[in-house]
């Protein structure tokens, strides 16, 4: 038997996207030559001598700069994120951008640093995506820097009141809306930002006129095109495709109307509409 290892699906033309269950593979962290099979493999072959032990050089953590390089894999599930907008950012909005790259444990304003926040993770696979995908993204007309934390986990203290009235501190560690702990989260695609947005989970009675309506009551921006996907018959749920006039104000309507609600009439229970970014272009 032959295994071949990092080879393209024939005919496709490309690598295969991604998945954002999966840990990292080109271009993330340390690679090491494979390990030895063991003597009584099969797959050994017969002339080889085993070796009667075998070393491994240890892989140290690195040390970041202030910097914190994007392209190195960290060893903290902890992000930091700075050159937030004072007004228009609280935990909540922050949830809603870093949820596409990983669960998303904890939030925390720092006191001390005007505009910035630490951002806990499940794991530090999942602040390296965050980092490898927001870092130098525009939101409210200011240009996020993320990065690595050399905190290893965010302490709730020092709390206070954001300029909203919101805590500066929140807990979504039990919260539905992280994507990663279903059976589902293997359809998660890592998709940097982009201006065309795909909602899903919506009414199955929403249409164009209400979503518009649904932008200028939360003051997010307004998008330009509209497209909603067939749905089964059997289909209790709507989802579709938003175009904006650009990237900025794509990520501004994903932070501001993520995970909203909305009620209908003869439903029990509020639909929570949630929005990611498209791997299309255009519409």
């Amino acid at each position: 038997m032959i295994l071949l290892l990092g080879v393209p699906d024939q005919g496709k033309g490309r690598h295969r996207q991604a998945i954002l269950g999966e840990h990292p593979s080109n271009g993330y962290g340390p690679h090491c030559s494979l390990l030895p099979l063991p003597p009584n493999s099969r797959y050994r072959r017969s002339h080889e001598q085993v070796q009667d032990l075998v070393s491994y050089k240890q892989l140290l953590p690195k040390t970041f700069s202030s910097t914190c390089p994007s392209t190195l894999l960290c060893c903290t599930s902890v992000a930091m994120v700075s050159g937030l907008h004072p007004n228009n950012m609280n935990c909540n909005r922050i949830f809603n951008l870093f949820c596409l790259y990983g669960n998303v444990e904890k939030v925390k304003f720092m006191k001390s640093v005007s505009g910035t926040a630490l951002v806990e993770m499940a794991d530090e696979y999942a602040v390296d995506r965050a980092v490898t995908h927001l870092n130098g993204t525009k939101v409210f007309g200011k240009k996020l820097n993320v990065c690595v934390s050399r905190q290893q986990a965010v302490i709730p203290n020092h709390v206070f009141e954001l300029a909203d009235g919101s805590s500066s501190y929140q807990d979504f560690s039990l919260t539905r809306n992280n994507r990663f702990s279903n059976l589902h989260s293997h359809r998660n695609i890592i998709q940097p930002p982009t201006a065309v947005l795909h909602f899903y989970n919506a009414p199955p009675t929403l249409n164009q006129q209400q979503l518009l309506n649904f932008c200028s009551e939360h003051n997010a921006p307004a998008f330009t095109k509209y497209k909603v996907f067939d749905a089964k018959p059997s289909s209790k749920t709507l989802s579709g495709l938003l175009e904006f006039d650009c990237k900025a104000a794509a990520v501004e309507a994903l932070i501001v109307l993520n995970h909203h609600q909305f009620r209908i009439a003869g439903s029990y229970n509020p639909f929570t509409i949630k929005l990611c970014f498209s791997t299309s272009t255009h519409l």
